[in-house]
């Protein structure tokens, strides 16, 4: 089967499509004919071997899982033998490792029924992204009905779906974004948006109870003046610059800022649940939540998917077709 692998860290040069063997399904998985995929930051990380502590854990001298790819949507072609939620030509929408391929075998519990009413490119594009938000906001930011909150990088994958999601969880909602965003944005439910080429969010002309910040390039001490005396600030996308610790620097900078305050400082790193995927599922199915996508591109072209996804402009999500 075609699959897009990486043997080395590198640019997007080191990304190339290969044919590799398919998947072996043991009894807690199921194999996937892949209909699309997504990328993600992480997966940029991934190529890239950087921030360098993450080799760590990926491999130092080279990446210990060469397949790329998180996010995926497809039909299932075969059940292991402890797989009860599933049968062969049902479809879904998850994580698998390896996901830019032709085939995946990921295990049951990271998968949920795809709802008809989406594409499978739609689908695709919401697993990881629309999770992040989700847990953000709701577990992390504590965010309830009637409080305001501001989504700092409210344009991308992880912020489009937080807007609608703070918005169905009852919050006022102040968008950060670019001109060229600003209209996308609103029409997914934001009450105002910030055009960050002409204004600072930091000044604020009132508190919040929750900051969402997908992007880390604003001082902690200017967040921290803007949130209520209990408020929180969640971390989920640090900043670009720092090859060897990334947003850890950031991670450890707020730690110290926060440390004798009322107000919270949370980092989040997003686990995939089943529970979470499955209320992610019925907001789309309610149409609470819709994918945005910006691009799409073939399998073959997954080098320049990334290189664009890299440019840190995209307009919601960055799709990969695979099969028809």
């Amino acid at each position: 089967m075609k699959a897009i692998i990486q043997t080395k860290y590198g640019a997007s040069d080191v990304v190339e499509l290969s044919s590799v063997d398919r998947p072996a399904v043991d009894d807690d998985r199921v194999l996937v004919r892949v209909n699309a995929a997504s990328i993600n930051p992480y997966d940029w990380h991934m190529v890239t071997g950087t921030p360098y502590f993450m080799r760590l854990s990926t491999g130092l001298r080279s990446p210990k899982q060469p397949r790329l790819g998180q996010d995926l949507a497809g039909r299932i072609e075969q059940v292991g033998s402890n797989v009860t939620r599933f049968s062969p030509g049902d479809d879904v929408l998850g994580v698998g490792v390896g996901a830019l391929a032709e085939y995946v075998a990921p295990v049951e519990r990271q998968l949920v029924a795809k709802p008809p009413s989406l594409t499978y490119e739609q689908a695709a594009a919401v697993p990881l992204a629309a999770i992040t938000a989700l847990q953000g906001l709701r577990d992390k930011g504590e965010l309830q009905a009637g409080q305001r909150v501001l989504i700092n990088g409210a344009s991308g994958g992880v912020g489009t779906f937080a807007v609608q999601i703070a918005r169905r969880l009852g919050a006022d909602v102040t968008a950060v974004c670019s001109t060229r965003n600003a209209g996308m944005v609103r029409s997914l439910g934001a009450d105002r948006v910030v055009d960050y080429t002409r204004e600072d969010f930091t000044a604020a002309p009132h508190p919040y109870d929750v900051i969402l910040d997908n992007m880390g390039n604003r001082p902690l001490s200017a967040c921290k003046k803007i949130l209520t005396n209990d408020g929180r600030y969640v971390l989920v996308g640090g900043p670009k610059k720092g090859r060897w610790l990334g947003p850890m620097r950031h991670v450890m900078r707020g730690a110290v800022r926060f440390a004798a305050s009322r107000k919270k400082f949370v980092f989040l790193v997003a686990r995939i649940t089943l529970d979470d995927l499955t209320a992610i599922r019925r907001f789309l199915e309610s149409g609470e939540l819709v994918p945005v996508i910006d691009r799409r591109y073939e399998l073959e072209d997954a080098r320049d998917a990334l290189e664009y996804l890299a440019e840190g402009h995209a307009q919601g999500k960055v799709v990969i077709r695979v099969a028809s």
